[in-house]
């Protein structure tokens, strides 16, 4: 079972000691960051489950820090507890404002912190049915939201997407980076549906680099092909330089054997009731994997495929 990941975040190096000794003693994975900037750069790459951030800090004080994960689709459900100084109040209500989750105050008990620990840990748990990487609904909230709405028999569309030799970037690059890119094309995703599509569009995250979106009909297109249009733009910075001069990355396909792996791309197979009756969940799901695996079989680069058969 994965260990619990605890970022904490001070400019004093003996606060950073006493939590880090705290914290170990109950098997916590624990990352340090000494300042704002540093913080916001931890998150990224190392993906913690709660912070433990200092109030006062070089370059970016914590309640800056928090209202940039606040803001953040993806990461806004990170639990934060604030440290703050025992004689500033004005800390406390600043961050709370700022979107904190929990203070507490220097000095600190020990037992006190971990206690706080564990109950938001516990909280966070319970309060979101999600995948752990984007924090984007599972697959149960999929299958209840395609349950929902073909009962409901409205106008429907469902987006399947997934990445295109992903597993050979995961082989080059390592396991960080291809979080990394799993996030920033959640991001790009969450963006178009909500500037293209309907207010109550959904977006779910089916696990590794496969994801789903339902919208309408009228709909579909504009977000399908503005997203393959922003993830080629988007797809070589996530190469080294070398690599994107390149214009691939050697590595070994499924029989073992190498393989010239282009750049990223990412797929994407339609399935809708535009022209034809869906009547379950399975027949979705068939649709859209035959539809996903025709778009993947196509030349290289991106591609959209939506189903307009009778």
């Amino acid at each position: 079972m994965e260990r619990e990941k605890i970022l904490i975040v001070d400019d004093e190096p003996d606060i950073l000691d006493v939590l880090e000794l705290t914290l170990k003693e109950e098997h916590y994975e624990v990352i340090e960051a000494k300042d704002g900037m540093q913080a916001l750069e931890m998150v990224k790459k190392k993906g913690p489950h709660l912070i433990i951030l200092d109030f006062k800090m070089p370059r970016m004080n914590g309640d800056e820090v928090c209202k940039i994960l606040k803001n953040d689709i993806l990461l806004r459900h990170l639990p934060i507890i604030m440290l703050t100084s025992k004689r500033e109040v004005s800390d406390k209500v600043k961050g709370i404002d700022a979107g904190a989750d929990d203070y507490i105050v220097k000095p600190f008990e020990p037992a006190e912190l971990l206690a706080r620990v564990k109950m938001i840990l516990r909280r966070t748990a319970l309060d979101l049915e999600a995948n752990p990487l984007t924090r984007l609904p599972g697959n149960v909230s999929i299958l209840n939201e395609l349950e929902n709405r073909i009962e409901k028999k409205v106008p429907l569309a469902i987006g399947y997407l997934d990445l295109d030799k992903f597993k050979i970037f995961n082989d080059k690059y390592g396991f960080e980076r291809g979080d990394e890119v799993i996030r920033e094309t959640a991001r790009l995703i969450i963006r178009n549906v909500r500037e293209l599509g309907n207010k109550d569009d959904f977006i779910g995250h089916i696990g590794g680099d496969d994801f789903v979106f339902i919208t309408t009909p009228d709909k579909c297109d504009s977000i399908g092909l503005k997203i393959i249009k922003e993830f080629d733009s988007l797809a070589p910075a996530f190469y080294s330089e070398e690599d994107r001069k390149k214009g691939f990355v050697v590595g070994k396909d499924r029989q073992g054997h190498n393989y010239k792996a282009p750049i990223l791309s990412i797929s994407i197979g339609v399935v809708s009731n535009e022209h034809s009756t869906i009547t379950h969940v399975a027949q979705v799901a068939q649709i859209g994997a035959d539809l996903k695996s025709y778009a993947k079989s196509l030349q290289r680069g991106s591609h959209y495929v939506k189903d307009k058969r009778n």
